[in-house]
């Protein structure tokens, strides 16, 4: 097993790991209340998030269809386009795992399921080779957006060696519609589920304890942004136990160079579930709302705007070019900068709001934050 996929078979390894953690069994105030975040959450940030990710992944894969049957320029940026255009969906999406995007007997979360990276370009170099390949076993790090991802960027000398590659390999094209045809299928179970009857246990399930709905809504979110701060900055960084230097291969999206744009999009994402807003800018209620009604959650909510406040400054100061992975190679002052202000966001996110909801951190990121 490659080290970095022993560093992050994305959640798999690192995050989902569940913790001896007790309480949880109620909020220290019960004057809220939760259907108004479970109803924001599920109609106005959740299950539209889902149905975009849905509408791009069906694209993402008509357009690989398109170019596996007749390979050229044209077709490969379209394919690349509809790639990006996924890949931002997923960001708004990725924070949900739970539910019907939750684990399943040997199936992991999505997240895992389509968003682990790094890409292992060795078992999918040997999937093609052979021809033989399962987009339903332990090979994480070989299907999904980060493989789909090396499949149509990876090449150094552009657009026309891509093309000739999958011109003289049909494995190649038959490997790329069946990864955008998972990627699809996975999407439209979870859509399906949620405009099921999963919807409606949802809202009914509105406790605090471990296994309710507002648990793990609460849960993903901070996992979420553990996430973005841990793998999409830190580990390139060189951040976490263990590194001694920085690795800027490990960025996610490092074959197509979007991974600033990615980290942005995912930050934007936590933030509106704090917010409770949407995609589009509708304003509801989200875990602000909740703590309005929790004695000292005016505190943290205005130390939590603070900080927040201080990681769009951060992240402003970050140049959109170079690349992230290039930035982390020349030694970015802003990238050290804005890892540092993501960090002291997490202590009002995870602890803090934990504790005041009196909602048990149910995972363990692995890292003592």
């Amino acid at each position: 097993m490659s080290r970095s996929f022993q560093l992050f078979s994305f959640f798999a390894s690192c995050l989902l790991v569940f913790s001896a953690c007790d309480g949880g069994g109620g909020s220290p105030v019960d004057t809220f209340d939760r259907t108004l975040l479970l109803q924001n959450m599920a109609d106005n940030l959740i299950r539209p998030a889902y149905n975009d990710l849905l509408n791009r992944n069906k694209a993402l894969h008509n357009a690989a269809v398109s170019f596996v049957e007749a390979p050229d320029s044209a077709r490969l940026v379209s394919l690349q386009e509809a790639w990006k255009s996924a890949c931002s969906d997923w960001q708004f999406a990725n924070a949900y795992n739970f539910g019907p995007a939750g684990e399943e007997g040997l199936q992991k979360g999505l997240i895992e399921e389509i968003g682990t990276f790094p890409a292992s370009v060795d078992k999918i170099e040997a999937a093609i080779a052979s021809g033989v390949w399962n987009v339903s076993d332990f090979n994480r790090d070989a299907r999904g957006f980060p493989s789909v991802e090396y499949l149509i960027f990876s090449s150094a000398n552009g657009t026309a060696a891509i093309v000739s590659k999958f011109a003289a390999e049909t494995q190649r094209g038959n490997f790329l519609t069946a990864l955008t045809a998972n990627l699809r299928d996975r999407t439209q179970a979870v859509v399906d589920a949620w405009n099921g009857t999963y919807y409606t246990e949802f809202l009914q399930n509105k406790g605090t304890d471990a296994g309710s709905s507002t648990s793990h809504l609460y849960n993903e979110f901070v996992r979420s942004f553990e996430a973005a701060k841990n793998f999409k900055l830190g580990l390139p960084l060189g951040k976490r136990p263990g590194q001694t230097q920085s690795e800027p291969q490990l960025v996610e999206a490092y074959y197509s160079g979007h991974s600033l744009e990615f980290l942005r999009l995912h930050l934007t994402a936590i933030e509106n579930i704090w917010y409770g807003k949407s995609k589009t800018g509708q304003d509801g209620t989200g875990f602000r709302e909740y703590l309005e009604k929790v004695e000292g959650g005016a505190a943290l909510i205005a130390s939590t705007e603070t900080q927040l406040a201080a990681l769009h400054t951060a992240l402003a100061a970050v140049p959109d070019s170079p690349d992230l992975s290039n930035q982390i190679t020349a030694g970015s002052a802003s990238l050290e900068n804005l890892y540092t202000e993501i960090q002291k966001l997490t202590r009002y996110l995870k602890s803090d709001l934990s504790s005041l909801l009196g909602i048990a951190i149910t995972f363990s990121s692995g890292d003592g934050d």
